[in-house]
């Protein structure tokens, strides 16, 4: 009999972690994705008995506190999620000696970089919300010295709320959507995400010598907020939907409680020398995952 490799995945209703518990592991594996009744990973205890009952062999912590605006208010659980958490199953996973492959954004940086992110860039949040992540990066790494920090960028998905389905959403109210120009990104396709986190996890499985550290991940080709709506649209279109007049603004001009980081570009050699996974470009994933997005985002709506 084959022995199962049982690989715990937190945050299972979010746009990442949805898409772990769907992705099409190796036969071997067993994916354990507790609810929060069943385990709250915010809670130091709670983990460390949890982790003395179950036996894994690696863990992969996409689960945020991602209300990016509404954190600057809401700082507490912000900071409970983003950090306490990645904190508590460090901890518990290097008691366990098992990897753990935390999931990071971009909001860890101001954005006033020209070029694209390094992993090496020094990081200066800007906002509660990449405060607490970052405090949360710290955390794995010196709580666990068998980890990956995976950070991204823009993620959109069929779960959940992103940018996507809230063009959508406007697409089908407004006769003009008016969106910023001088943000720029890469979209990252939560899907490609997971693939990704799945294949570091492994590797780590399979072989402790396997490099740690920080790695950024997002699908290719740079884009503004303004651009990545205009292709949002030309799909909703074809699927046969009147679209609304687009037009670009400046930040300035949409003032948010959070700030944004202009530039969240990264730099994505090291994870493809490292583990071999190259970016496939932004366009092409969202062409392959709106036809879901649009059709859930159709569902919410009708439910309303």
């Amino acid at each position: 009999m084959v022995p199962r490799i049982r690989i715990l995945v937190t945050g299972s209703t979010g746009q990442v972690g949805s898409e772990l518990c769907r992705y099409e592991w190796p036969t071997a594996v067993e994916i354990v994705s507790p609810c929060r009744t069943e385990l709250d990973i915010a809670d130091p205890l709670a983990v460390s008995s949890y982790f003395k009952k179950n036996e894994f062999a690696a863990v992969i912590n996409p689960a945020a506190y991602t209300a990016v605006d509404r954190a600057e208010t809401d700082d507490v659980t912000a900071w409970r999620v983003n950090a306490i958490a990645p904190a508590a199953l460090a901890k518990a996973t290097r008691h366990a000696n098992i990897p753990l492959v935390q999931i990071s954004t971009d909001y860890v940086f101001d954005g006033k970089k020209i070029g694209p992110y390094r992993e090496d860039d020094p990081i200066c949040p800007v906002s509660v919300y990449g405060a607490s992540k970052a405090a949360g990066e710290l955390a794995v790494r010196t709580g666990n010295p068998r980890h990956v920090i995976l950070r991204t960028s823009w993620v959109y998905s069929a779960a959940g709320s992103n940018f996507v389905k809230t063009v959508i959403r406007l697409a089908a109210d407004r006769p003009q959507i008016r969106v910023v120009d001088d943000q720029i990104g890469c979209p990252t396709a939560a899907v490609d995400i997971a693939a990704a986190a799945a294949r570091i996890a492994l590797s780590m499985v399979a072989d402790p010598t396997t490099p740690n550290g920080i790695y950024h991940f997002s699908n290719s080709e740079p884009v503004s907020w303004h651009g990545f709506a205009q292709e949002i649209l030309r799909h909703y279109a074809r699927a046969g939907h009147k679209i609304p007049q687009l037009e670009p603004i400046s930040t300035t001009e949409y003032p948010t409680p959070a700030k944004r980081p202009a530039n969240s570009v990264f730099a994505l050699s090291k994870i493809e020398q490292t583990y071999g996974i190259q970016a496939r470009p932004w366009k092409s994933a969202l062409a392959e995952t709106f036809p879901e997005i649009c059709d859930k985002a159709k569902i919410l709506r009708e439910c309303e």
